[in-house]
């Protein structure tokens, strides 16, 4: 498929040391797997899940799924290891953990093939300040927010609005929208809590997220349902589309839909609307 506009409304965290979970992921439902090699994998094992997860993605039987690993981060002993192991495994791309700074964009480029495109996990105080720099690197194609790791640093309460942690989930949005990348809302941890992910997941995509990060395979339904075009989205689109084109053609200038005007912005988001439902039909997920 075209992977510029694949989705990535479920991008499940599996831990690369667990072969069965390498197995079942080319099973499942979501629109894109991180295989973790950083907080998913005991020190005693991450060796073991390096060669595990190189030979799986070698392997391949993933299908349309987005293929992205999350690395250790280069300032441990692992780090460099995983990069060696993995540039030409087969994955779709790196994610590096604690990016800080631009710079540290830069550190990982120089280690990978020119065409590996790199994501960054926005997990520090740090790198929310620099997020305009980090998701304008031109290697970067995507922004994770971490937000168990910013709610650490920040030492803010967990409340099911996410208050304390808006002034960073919207900043990762508007660096990712200002630089025409992807931007990944980050994980709910209580996964038996179907209401509290649907609440969640629609936060996040009214925040503009593309889609959300998910720590167990029954999150998956979940998340597609809520970063999909609902079909009321869908019927609003294909009238505001016909609506604007009738008054176009009839010189009128102004088109209203449900007693709201139309105008050409709207449209432009209609046609992405569509062009998201298409593609998502064409995969044969709701």
């Amino acid at each position: 498929m075209d992977v510029a506009h694949r989705p990535y409304r479920s991008v499940l965290y599996i831990p690369a040391a667990k072969q069965r979970a390498l197995e079942k992921a080319r099973e499942l439902p979501c629109d894109a797997i991180i295989f973790d090699l950083e907080d998913a994998v005991t020190p005693d094992a991450k060796a073991a899940g390096r060669t595990a997860l190189a030979a799986a993605l070698k392997e391949g039987g993933y299908g349309h799924r987005a293929r992205i690993v999350r690395i250790n981060a280069l300032t441990t002993e692992w780090g460099l290891d995983d990069v060696r192991a993995l540039k030409d495994a087969g994955a779709d791309a790196i994610l590096m953990p604690k990016v800080s700074a631009s710079c540290d964009i830069d550190t990982l480029a120089d280690l990978l093939p020119g065409d590996m495109p790199i994501w960054a996990m926005m997990e520090t105080p740090t790198s929310i300040f620099n997020a305009r720099e980090i998701a304008a690197h031109g290697r970067v194609a995507g922004v994770i927010a971490g937000t168990n790791d910013l709610a650490k640093d920040l030492g803010s309460r967990t409340r099911a609005d996410r208050l304390p942690l808006m002034t960073a989930l919207q900043t990762i949005v508007m660096a990712a929208r200002a630089a025409r990348i992807l931007a990944i809302d980050g994980v709910y941890n209580r996964f038996k809590d179907d209401e509290g992910l649907a609440a969640e997941c629609e936060q996040g995509r009214d925040l503009g997220f593309d889609g959300k990060t998910l720590i167990h395979p029954a999150q998956i339904d979940g998340a597609n349902r809520a970063f999909a075009p609902a079909s009321a989205e869908i019927d609003l689109a294909r009238r505001q589309i016909a609506a604007h084109e009738a008054s176009a053609a009839s010189g009128d200038g102004v088109a209203v839909v449900d007693g709201a005007i139309v105008e050409n912005l709207h449209v432009i988001a209609a046609r992405s609307i569509l062009a998201k439902a298409k593609i998502l039909a064409e995969l044969g997920t709701t």
